[in-house]
This record gives structure tokens, C-alpha cells and sequence, in this order.
């Protein structure tokens, strides 16, 4: 049974919102865009009543998506958890994270690439240690071993090391190695890499103190 218009309000809370009133009564509410072509006296059956808020669900989730992505790039894992944790449906997020990829505004290649380089300028950690972090993030091995192939380990370490070092300066080598070694392990550096670069970073403010 059809059931007709009879009004059209923008809700006063949300302006992008329209709630629909059928039949004299409020029937339900949809995005500006989705209520885009209704108008008042039209009828609409069961079957676009139903439509009409299955498009209204995948805009809700699209602008929530947005938001999302608004604050910093996001892996499809993320954009995936964030959807599901807000209550929409699997098929819906689906759809979001395709158009989504399509626009190219979720791409783990991408994402994982711009980790490590926001990682490298301001927290610099070794390839195990990201490997950690851009797994957390759903990103493939593959990819991470693709993105992880242009790091230069040792410049890293070093520049992570000589941030840290000016704290340890007076102490003696065997204690500043020990104290070294345990913050760039942790860091997520080996130890062939980190018997590498102690030398070089104990040499420079060896010199520098003895200047």
C-alpha cells in the first residue's frame, strides 16, 4: 500500500538531515541528498520506503567514513573497525570501503608508506618494530615488505640514537651501551644494526664533551 508525502522538514539539529512525514505522521529520517528528489504529495510504496533507507544507511555510513579519514589517512582495517563499531552492516561496509578505494582514498600501499615516513622524521624505529605497528593497521606482508625495502635501517638508528644519547653523555661507554642498546631494542632495531651505529653515536659526543 502506497503511502504519501505530506511534508518535509529540515531537522533542526542536524541541517543535512530531513525527516519525512507520511500520511500526516513522522515516518522516518534521511540525508539531505538521499530526500534530494522527494517532494511533498508524492507517493512512495513499501518496496522505496525500504530503498529509500538502505540508501539513507550507506550515506550515514559514507559521511561517518569521511569524518574518519578527515583527522589523518587510514588504513581499510580501521576505516572497517570504525563503521562496524558505529553498528553498520557488513554489506554496507563493503560498499563504503570499495567506493572509498575506487577514489583512492583509502590505500594501504599508500598508508603504509606514509607510517613509516611520519615514523622516521619523528620517532624513528626499526623494521621490526614497524613491521609490528603496520600489521596492527591490517596491512599485508607483502606490502610492508615492499614499503620496508626503502628504509635505510642504520641512518634511523643513528638518528634515533643521537636524540636519546645527550641523556646518557656522562656516563661511561659499558653503561651507555647498556642503556643504548635496551631503548633502540625496544625501538624495534636488531642487534647487528645496533653493534653498528653505538660506536659511531658514542664517538660523537665523545668528541663533542671533550670539547
Amino acid at each position: 500500500m502506497a503511502r504519501k508525502i505530506t511534508g518535509l522538514k529540515l531537522q533542526k539539529r542536524n541541517k543535512n538531515r530531513v525527516n519525512v512525514y507520511l500520511d500526516g505522521e513522522f515516518a522516518f529520517g534521511l540525508s539531505k541528498i538521499v530526500a534530494a528528489w522527494l517532494h511533498t504529495g508524492q507517493e512512495l510504496s513499501e518496496e522505496k520506503i525500504a530503498d529509500l533507507k538502505s540508501k539513507d544507511e550507506v550515506e550515514k555510513a559514507l559521511q561517518r567514513a569521511m569524518n574518519y579519514l578527515s583527522y589523518r589517512p587510514r588504513s581499510e582495517q580501521e576505516v572497517r573497525k570504525n563503521l562496524n563499531k558505529h553498528g553498520h552492516a557488513e554489506n554496507v561496509i563493503d560498499e563504503i570501503v570499495e567506493r572509498l578505494k575506487r577514489g583512492g582514498l583509502v590505500d594501504d600501499q599508500k598508508f603504509a608508506e606514509l607510517w613509516v615516513e611520519n615514523r622516521s622524521e619523528f620517532r624513528p624505529r626499526g623494521s621490526y618494530m614497524l613491521r609490528v605497528e603496520l600489521r596492527q593497521k591490517g596491512i599485508a606482508d607483502q606490502v610492508i615488505s615492499n614499503v620496508l625495502e626503502e628504509i635505510d635501517e642504520s641512518s634511523l638508528a643513528i638518528k634515533a640514537a643521537r636524540k636519546k644519547a645527550r641523556r646518557y653523555q656522562s656516563l661511561e661507554w659499558q653503561e651507555f651501551r647498556k642503556k643504548m642498546n635496551g631503548f633502540l631494542a625496544r625501538r624495534g632495531f636488531h642487534y647487528g644494526i645496533i653493534s653498528e651505529v653505538l660506536p659511531i653515536v658514542w664517538d660523537e659526543i665523545s668528541s663533542q664533551t671533550n670539547q
